[in-house]
């Protein structure tokens, strides 16, 4: 239906939950949504025993769905800023959810560290973005900005964690 428009589909690449989510967004809305990199990442564990249960809850959620087995990244949480600047390049380009897809896969089916830039240039690899390209457009000023308003606009739309899909 014209002037319509697609519900918004929030995440963080640091979010293991929102791996869930991107991979089934699509068939679970039964429309393919605006994938929206934003800066929300997970944090609040106390202890290495959290993060063990956390990740033990996703390994059983990801059998049940059917995704590809969970494997663990080396380090969590990690530093994804690059990885999200890639990410929100990527959506300028209109190659944001061939990337995401890509660079979720690297963490939790590959067990990559999200905080490598060889990671992230893989999953630009699987977007066919030039390495080169990713890393300059990641390193601009107005991409950072950009990452900057869509998180401000995804906390304005509600959305206080990841993943989220807002319908406008």
């Amino acid at each position: 239906m014209e002037g319509v428009a697609q519900p918004r589909f929030y995440f963080d690449l640091g979010s293991p939950r929102a791996w869930l989510a991107a991979e089934r967004v699509v068939e679970d809305l039964g429309e393919v949504p605006e994938f929206v990199p934003v800066a929300m990442p997970e944090g609040g564990f106390r202890c290495d025993a959290e993060i063990d249960a956390y990740f033990e809850d996703i390994a059983r959620e990801a059998e049940r769905l059917g995704v590809l087995a969970l494997r663990r990244p080396p380090v969590f949480p990690t530093d994804t800023g690059f990885a999200m600047l890639a990410a929100t390049y990527a959506r300028q380009i209109g190659k944001v959810v061939a990337f995401s897809l890509g660079a979720f896969r690297q963490a939790y089916n590959g067990g990559r560290d999200l905080s490598e830039q060889d990671t992230v240039l893989l999953a630009g690899a699987a977007a066919e973005i030039h390495p080169a390209a990713l890393i300059k457009g990641a390193g601009l000023r107005s991409t950072a900005e950009r990452l900057r308003v869509a998180t401000e606009e995804a906390r304005a739309a509600g959305v206080t964690a990841v993943p989220a899909v807002v319908r406008p």
